[in-house]
């Protein structure tokens, strides 16, 4: 099956063709993903100047990036393009279209460019997410569906991410999977017995680990995004051997449950601040070290818990901040300890949002038994 993902869930706008193969069944050739193309524009350069992503500032950038990213994606792909014109009603694309600014004006004049490729499906996020940002990818997956007649399947952004490190992996899961799911909005443990039984069993009570980055990266006065540079700073203080003289919270360590909250330590770093009279490059790398390393603490605290609690095959890392070199590193030494425990972490360029993962998730999805859709609803909010 051949499926065409698409990807607008926040500010990356990303487009991809992706080949897939192989069953669910264990006893069988297990999912198998090949990469035909991936294109991709990150929006961070231009939300740079907010300090984080301007919901409507990202719409409008998803809407005018779409159609020249699906050429290029559908190009790359190198895919039999199936020559007989589409017949389709030019009024219901603009329909479909209509609250995406010239997005309906660009994907008509250039239908005649892009023959219809030979897919098979097309995957579109459909959350969670920013809503303004998911409606532009969902009205545009529609109103490409009816111009091709090829069916169309909201997936889910986590799912995505939970099952990102499939598309290299070049294996399956043995469940139950433990999933630690890390980015800027998102923060949770996943216990999964199946494919498609997925149960959130701890949460972040309040920011978001990636969100914290972010928000201390503004308090150390470092540019956006807050992730990266936080980690080059924290990186610098350990090849300095520059070891804090300072320490900050662990929240909710020893909480008895799975939940987790990176509110306070936020807090922390504002306050730890207000006691330096200046804030010298030193004292950056030594909070942002004791920050990485406070968060670290806890994400392996938590999930070390949890394997204990659920006994897991596989445990998963994954989204955006599983991209930190520090907490993939912290991980994979964890996971040493549990010779039985298979650990999957997506390659950094599968971490953070793209819809390669979208295209894996689906077609999990489908051969789950999922149905495609003629109405789509974004939701901001969507669990797994």
């Amino acid at each position: 099956m051949i499926i065409l993902g698409i990807e607008t869930s926040c500010d990356e706008t990303a487009v991809s063709v992706v080949e897939a193969r192989g069953t669910l069944d264990s006893t069988h050739e297990s999912v198998r993903f090949n990469v035909r193309s991936q294109a991709l524009y990150s929006q961070v350069k231009i939300h740079a100047a907010y300090g984080g992503v301007f919901p409507a500032l990202a719409k409008r950038e998803h809407a005018k990036n779409l159609v020249p990213l699906l050429k290029k994606a559908v190009h790359d792909a190198a895919i039999e393009q199936i020559k007989e014109k589409s017949n389709f009603n030019e009024e219901k694309i603009k329909k479909i279209l209509e609250r995406e600014t010239g997005l309906a004006d660009m994907l008509l004049k250039h239908s005649a460019d892009i023959d219809r490729p030979a897919i098979d499906a097309i995957a579109v996020t459909a959350g969670p997410g920013l809503e303004p940002a998911l409606w532009v990818g969902i009205n545009f997956a529609l109103a490409l569906g009816e111009i091709w007649h090829i069916p169309v399947y909201p997936t889910n952004h986590m799912a995505g991410h939970l099952f990102s490190p499939l598309i290299t992996a070049g294996t399956t899961f043995q469940f139950p999977v433990l999933a630690l799911l890390i980015s800027g909005g998102h923060t949770e443990l996943v216990v999964a017995k199946d494919w498609q039984n997925h149960k959130v069993v701890g949460q972040t009570r309040d920011d978001a680990v990636g969100e914290a980055f972010d928000k201390v990266a503004r308090l150390l006065n470092v540019p956006y995004p807050g992730g990266p540079a936080i980690s080059r700073l924290a990186q610098e203080a350990r090849d300095a051997n520059s070891t804090p003289q300072f320490s900050l919270p662990r929240p909710m360590l020893d909480s008895g449950d799975f939940a987790f909250s990176f509110s306070g330590l936020k807090t922390a770093v504002l306050y730890l601040l207000k006691k330096f009279d200046n804030m010298t490059d030193d004292v950056r790398r030594q909070v942002a070290r004791e920050f990485e390393d406070a968060v670290t603490d806890v994400l392996i605290t938590k999930t070390t818990h949890a394997i204990a609690a659920y006994e897991p095959r596989t445990l998963v890392i994954a989204g955006g901040v599983s991209a930190n070199a520090h907490i993939r590193d912290a991980f994979e030494k964890l996971a040493a300890n549990y010779p039985d425990l298979n650990l999957y972490i997506p390659p950094v360029t599968l971490s953070t949002d793209n819809a390669v993962m979208i295209a894996a998730a689906a077609y999990i999805s489908i051969l789950s038994g999922a149905q495609p859709a003629t109405t789509i609803k974004a939701a901001g909010n969507l669990t797994l």
